[in-house]
């Protein structure tokens, strides 16, 4: 569907898409075995998501080369693990602490393999079953009857028919019987279509799975969900843990790469100073982890001071330069939006932060840092 001015624009591309000719490139550029239904080659998957290290590949068939951008900044045992559960037809499930990446990595290995990341069903305390299984277009069921023309099925039912990877974002946010209908699934690899039994379709009322279907989950660590999963679920899947980035040059770049993906898309060119944004970073990580990298003791506050909310405090100082400048340097603006992060959760963590203030910034001031001194310099602003 086109955008009001009828380009099609899109905000944000998903990533088969965004990245087509990283996979289009990869699709060729060997000739291993492959899962049933698999796009690329398990090894070529992994190369996908983590990159090829800088280096470009060489395509043998053509003599084409490319550099395969890294796009998920954690550990690569994680994505192939994560690849050889999904080779092995089995579930996977991504958990961790919000903001680690966990979609966007669900997202990464869905395209990367079966080519779509678009069947997905959003967990909320409001999904159904019918979303996890099918509903009808209930004109056509009205007027003819039960048929597989007037079945309407979910993204679910959807890659069981073609092979493909069905993706359930925050699964434990889904009530108990919803999640029940993923135990069957997963376990018999068929859904029963009872309206269907009196006929010719779905094999008498029955939707097999082919070869290639599998589910990929998330769930939060820090938000245990309106429920808890099943003991009978839990052995459907393989979990794998999805943890804060460790290294703090690492978190950098990609916060910044962000920022400047978000900017660009608003047509503005993204101007913080790398040093300004390794200070938002470290700061970040300080109140995640408690402890400071000099190993000072840090109060933790009760909301989730993660990446992507980095990202989002990064991309939202860009666009304060861009669209409002009023000659202020960027960092000048830090404390604020540390306040607005900290408090989001609970007002009461505002304590939390100015114990922080007061003790790594006053430290670090003290120390000599200038730029710390400035962050010092702004403690009124915190109020």
């Amino acid at each position: 569907m086109s955008g009001a001015d009828g380009s099609g624009a899109r905000q944000i591309e998903p990533a088969e898409d965004r990245y087509a000719a990283e996979l289009a490139f990869l699709a060729g550029y060997e000739d291993g075995p492959r899962p049933p239904g698999w796009r690329l080659t398990p090894r070529a998957v992994v190369t996908f998501v983590c990159g090829s290290g800088g280096e470009p590949l060489l395509r043998a068939s053509d003599g084409a080369r490319l550099t395969v951008a890294r796009k998920f900044v954690g550990d690569r045992a994680v994505v192939e693990r994560c690849v050889v559960t999904l080779a092995g037809e089995r579930g996977l499930l991504l958990v961790g602490e919000p903001g680690t990446a966990k979609s966007m990595l669900s997202e990464l290995l869905a395209a990367a393999v079966c080519g779509t990341s678009g069947l997905t069903v959003q967990g909320t305390a409001g999904t159904t079953e019918d979303q996890l299984r099918y509903g009808w277009n209930y004109a056509m069921l009205l007027a003819a009857g039960p048929s597989s023309a007037a079945l309407v099925p979910s993204p679910v039912l959807t890659a069981m028919t073609r092979g493909a990877v069905a993706r359930i974002e925050e699964v434990t946010r889904c009530l108990p019987e919803v999640q029940d209908a993923l135990v069957s699934i997963l376990s018999e690899r068929r859904m029963a279509v009872p309206e269907l039994a009196g006929t010719a379709e779905a094999d008498g009322g029955t939707v097999h799975a082919v070869p290639g279907f599998t589910v990929i989950a998330t769930a939060n660590l820090r938000d245990r969900g309106v429920s808890e999963m099943s003991a009978a679920l839990k052995r459907r899947f393989n979990f794998e843990t999805v943890g804060p980035i460790t290294d703090l040059d690492a978190e950098t770049e990609l916060v910044r790469g962000q920022a400047v993906t978000a900017l660009a898309r608003s047509g503005a060119r993204f101007t913080v100073d790398r040093a300004v944004l390794e200070a938002l970073v470290t700061a970040f990580r300080d109140l995640r982890t408690g402890r400071s990298a000099e190993g000072w003791d840090v109060e933790r506050p009760s909301t989730v001071m993660s990446t992507a909310e980095a990202v989002h405090v990064a991309t939202s100082m860009g666009l304060a330069a861009a669209y409002l400048p009023d000659g202020r340097d960027a960092l000048r603006t830090l404390p604020g939006h540390l306040l607005g992060t900290v408090r989001k959760d609970d007002p009461a963590d505002h304590p939390r932060l100015l114990a922080y203030w007061d003790g790594p910034v006053r430290r670090r001031a003290e120390q000599g840092a200038p730029l710390w001194r400035t962050l010092w310099e702004l403690r009124d602003a915190l109020g």
